[in-house]
């Protein structure tokens, strides 16, 4: 696949973050579809922050964090502290800090930089096509496909290729509270690509899949281990446990699992509940209520049907 030409425009390179001169750019994915702004960060500190801010989530803190480390270089700053602190900023993925790492490594080696940074973009491209490839694969003419979160780049190329070898299904979208990225940017996305899909509320997953729409639940993962456990987005291990009571196969797609963590290892974030008394900045709760957010489930595996990665389902 030639770059980026398939992605939706939300996943474009140059749409989730650019260096123009000393200035990394950011897509503000908290704004997304109403208005396209950008976060401009100078260091890969800003950068950090914006991560965990959410200014960007899902795949985007990974090419955040590759630009990031790009302009570090380039400023002539420490790349070794840049590489500390991005790795830090999202905690429960491991694939931005394993990345990074590797990256470093090589460079301490001898390799450069710039030629780094490009070809782990081309990297992922290349292991994005190979995934959605199997992805693709499993999708039926006529399936319900229930996601979660912002599935990025596999699970939106695997129903477009599904499509495009005449095998259409029907996505239905959770909106993902609090920050809604299955209303801006899932539905959205789909939507561009000529997929057709619904958008639903975070508790309707259960009543759809007993009236027998959903034949499929597939999701992102932002870790799998390599005992087959599945960490992602919170609201996902509801969906398996409903999904494994109606008899509805569980995939989750994998770039890279992580051999070296157990489930006892994975540091499990949890989120300031007061974003969860807002949305869109907008207060949905009173002062005086206390909120909890945990930000992300994790799936055992005798919940997975099967991880979706290049070599095939496994």
């Amino acid at each position: 696949m030639p770059g980026d030409d398939l992605y939706p425009p939300f996943l474009k390179h140059r749409n989730i973050s650019r260096i123009e001169g000393n200035v990394l750019y950011i897509t503000d994915r908290r704004k997304l579809p109403f208005s396209h702004e950008e976060v401009a960060c100078r260091s890969a500190s800003e950068a950090a922050s914006a991560i965990k801010d959410m200014v960007t989530q899902g795949g985007g803190p990974l090419e955040v964090a590759l630009n990031a480390l790009l302009l570090t270089y380039r400023n002539g700053d420490d790349v070794e502290e840049a590489v500390r602190v991005l790795a830090a900023s999202r905690p429960t993925n491991t694939t931005m800090s394993r990345t990074l790492c590797g990256i470093m490594e090589r460079y301490r080696s001898g390799e450069d930089m710039e030629e780094l940074v490009a070809g782990t973009f081309s990297y992922y491209d290349r292991l994005y096509d190979a995934v959605s490839d199997t992805g693709s694969s499993l999708i039926s003419d006529g399936d319900g496909i229930l996601t979660r979160c912002f599935p990025e780049h596999t699970f939106l190329l695997s129903v477009y290729k599904a499509a495009r070898d005449g095998r259409r299904a029907v996505v239905y979208v959770p909106e993902t509270r609090p920050y809604l990225q299955g209303a801006r940017l899932t539905e959205p996305s789909l939507r561009a690509l000529g997929i057709e899909c619904y958008l639903i509320t975070d508790a309707m997953n259960a009543h759809l899949m007993a009236e027998g729409k959903v034949d499929k639940v597939m999701t992102a993962a932002d870790l799998v281990l390599s005992d087959r456990t599945v960490v992602n987005k919170v609201g996902t291990l509801s969906d398996a446990v409903t999904a494994r009571y109606y008899g509805i196969p569980y995939y989750a797609f994998c770039l890279s699992p992580d051999t070296s963590r157990t489930a006892d290892d994975i540091v499990m974030e949890e989120r300031d509940g007061e974003e969860v008394k807002r949305m869109m900045g907008v207060r949905t709760a009173s002062d005086d209520a206390v909120a909890l957010y945990p930000a992300f489930d994790m799936i055992r595996p005798e919940l997975v049907s099967g991880i979706i990665t290049r070599e095939g389902v496994i």
